[in-house]
């Protein structure tokens, strides 16, 4: 068991004493934790197939459907009515507890899509004839895991060019501003959609774009930071012993500018999940088809008539956001010296 330090227990009491933001965390962690494993909640195939005395799983694996009877070689539709009662005739189907995926269509409505919350479609069906839950569940995991890779990346982005330019000065640091105030004043969004109208965005081209402008909040922080530091007694000595400027930053100086990286990190997740619901909703995000938030509230805009759309997309993200300022205000306590 790692032993903390004074320091650290006194942190570790102020988030634990901020409730509200204590029981944020685990509760978006549950949920976060349920995403990942969207395909065993919802999916249009079976996680246990029993047939013939054999066992088959066919969420991690490809079964034809000749195994189960069938005429084709390619892999079964376990929602054929033929290969579903061939199945039940001689074994059993273990299904998840929505038996959709994000981009499964159903036929079998009774009315025109998109179609009502039924027993079958928990929160109705977008224009398409998807099930909304499933659509849901793998949105809200592609947006946080999109938030948390860029949260990360534009961090260490972030924290390197203010520790260069906070520890050295001089030129480095004016050219380093002169550089983030022309950039800052770019229309981040208006130059997403430009480009996202030139080339097909996937997952990881509009990670990279949004990369080239989210870096630039924390700069002014850990610049700050290092600026303060870099003539305190400490690093003079450290100087003086003969350690090398590396050494000193990321050793003596670094720790100290993460206290207010890490204060800063959760709103920074939360403005990614917002900017990529925004790309989406204007159409120019991820590609068609895939599990989004925006393009369910796009849908929701396009079909008022069907309220459970926007109702869902907007109670998703309302949860999700909230609970993710409550920890970042939990954060910020735990970092507060003026706390005990």
């Amino acid at each position: 068991m790692v032993a903390l330090t004074p320091i650290q227990r006194r942190r570790l009491a102020n988030f634990t004493a901020n409730r509200r933001g204590f029981w944020s965390l685990w509760l978006f962690l549950i949920l976060f934790g349920l995403s990942l494993c969207a395909e065993l909640i919802a999916n249009d195939k079976p996680l246990i197939v029993s047939y013939n005395g054999d066992w088959y799983f066919p969420v991690i694996q490809q079964v034809p459907e000749e195994t189960f009877g069938g005429f084709l070689p390619t892999e079964t539709d376990y929602r054929d009515d033929f290969i579903s009662e061939e199945i039940e005739r001689n074994g059993w189907m273990l299904w998840p507890p929505i038996r959709f995926s994000y981009d499964t269509i159903n036929y079998n409505l009774d009315v025109p899509s998109p179609a009502p919350p039924s027993a079958d479609n928990w929160l109705g069906t977008d224009d398409q004839g998807r099930d909304v839950a499933a659509r849901v569940i793998y949105g809200f995991r592609i947006s946080v895991l999109f938030g948390l890779t860029l949260t990360v990346a534009s961090s260490i982005v972030g924290v390197a060019a203010g520790a260069l330019q906070g520890y050295y000065g001089g030129k480095i640091d004016l050219f380093g501003q002169r550089f983030i105030e022309i950039w800052s004043g770019l229309p981040m969004l208006y130059l997403l959609i430009i480009l996202s109208s030139i080339v097909q965005p996937n997952f990881w081209w509009l990670l990279g774009i949004m990369l080239l402008f989210s870096w630039m909040g924390l700069v002014d922080v850990v610049r700050a930071e290092f600026l303060r530091a870099r003539n305190f007694e400490y690093v003079k000595a450290a100087r003086a012993l003969g350690l090398g400027n590396r050494n000193i930053m990321f050793r003596h100086i670094l720790p100290n500018a993460m206290v207010a990286t890490l204060t800063f990190m959760p709103f920074i997740l939360t403005g990614a999940i917002t900017g990529l619901t925004s790309l989406d909703f204007l159409g120019f995000g991820l590609p068609s088809g895939s599990p989004s938030l925006g393009e369910l509230i796009a849908q929701g805009k396009a079909n008022l008539h069907a309220p459970w759309l926007g109702v869902s997309a907007f109670a998703s993200l309302a949860v999700m956001l909230t609970l993710l300022v409550f920890v970042g205000e939990a954060v910020r306590d735990a970092f507060d010296p003026r706390k005990n």
